[in-house]
């Protein structure tokens, strides 16, 4: 690609893979944000935007965005504070996707069981800053003189896969006389770790439970505090309010239905919209339709509810975009 290309143009970073990936491309096509990528190419164009798009690992969305090499990122908040790049990037929008927790994680049938018996253990991590922070703080409030001691995320990964191989038999041939030989693997204990989790169904595999939290992370959409291209300010609100518009549709539905005139206060307290709901006649003035806004989460209560006041032909649709 022609590197004048991208000239004028707002530059977008989206997580070139990993847990966020996925969900970035949904929320693009809910946005209308029209693109092709080359699978050999990080960077792409947009059609329909003066945008370009620039594929990064998510760690490094950050700092890029931060010192201003890309106007737009989405990453996660875990990555945006093990980054220490806070001061240097304002989050815009959360996502509502990429849900997780930062834990510290021991065995579960251990001996530590607290995060205060970690003092002057080893912890296997990848945020090594976070896990600092949290361990330096949790020994100036003990007087302890020494803390959990954060080491790389590769004994970590090591760490869970020895924790998966548990107690089993294994067959190794030998080079030599080509002979089948059968090695009993005892169950070694997985190091205590700081990781994230996001259903939990891994750390319980690797016989690890949570017994404590660090941070609740979800994926945001970030700017840099101090943008340099004044000139795509207004590209930069047109997108995030696509963006937005798709995150509400996510979270609510439409729901219609007609109830008896004289029922219709108790209806609108069940169904009161995100200001107001939206009331209309029948040709049967005994009774009116009406259209309110509901949380995706709560749709089954309210339906129940509506039923009981005396509700009737309660529908429910999906939104695919909206501007709230």
């Amino acid at each position: 690609m022609n590197v004048d290309a991208l000239n004028g143009r707002l530059l977008f970073a989206i997580p070139k893979k990993g847990r966020l990936h996925e969900k970035c491309m949904e929320l693009l096509a809910g946005a209308d944000i029209q693109f092709r990528r080359d699978h050999r190419l990080d960077v792409c164009l947009v059609k329909n935007h003066n945008i370009a798009l620039v594929f990064l690992p998510a760690a490094d969305i950050p700092s890029f965005v931060g010192k201003g090499n890309v106007d737009l990122g989405i990453t996660g908040q875990d990555v945006l504070q093990e980054a220490q790049m806070q001061q240097h990037v304002t989050e815009v929008l959360p996502l509502s996707f990429g849900k997780c927790a930062l834990q510290v994680q021991v065995p579960e049938a251990g001996p530590i069981q607290t995060v205060e018996q970690l003092a002057g253990k080893r912890v296997v991590t990848s945020f090594e800053v976070l896990s600092g922070e949290y361990f330096g703080k949790l020994d100036e409030k003990l007087n302890l003189a020494e803390i959990a001691r954060p080491i790389s995320s590769t004994s970590a990964a090591a760490s869970r896969q020895r924790a998966r191989l548990g107690s089993r038999t294994v067959s190794v041939r030998t080079a030599s006389a080509r002979q089948v030989l059968f090695v009993s693997v005892p169950k070694l204990m997985p190091s205590p770790a700081v990781d994230l989790v996001e259903s939990g169904d891994t750390m319980r595999a690797a016989g690890l439970h949570a017994i404590a939290t660090l941070m609740q992370s979800e994926a945001v959409l970030i700017k840099s505090s101090t943008p340099k291209h004044e000139s795509l300010d207004p590209l930069i609100k047109l997108i995030t309010a696509r963006i937005a518009g798709v995150v509400a549709a996510s979270k609510y539905v439409v729901c219609e239905y007609n109830i008896p005139r004289a029922k219709l206060h108790d209806a609108t307290g069940i169904t009161p919209g995100r200001r107001a709901p939206t009331i209309s006649p029948l040709e049967d003035e005994a009774w009116v339709a009406v259209s309110s806004m509901v949380e995706k989460k709560r749709v089954a209560d309210v339906m129940d509810e509506l039923v009981k006041i005396g509700a009737e032909d309660i529908l429910i649709f999906n939104l695919d975009n909206c501007r709230v």
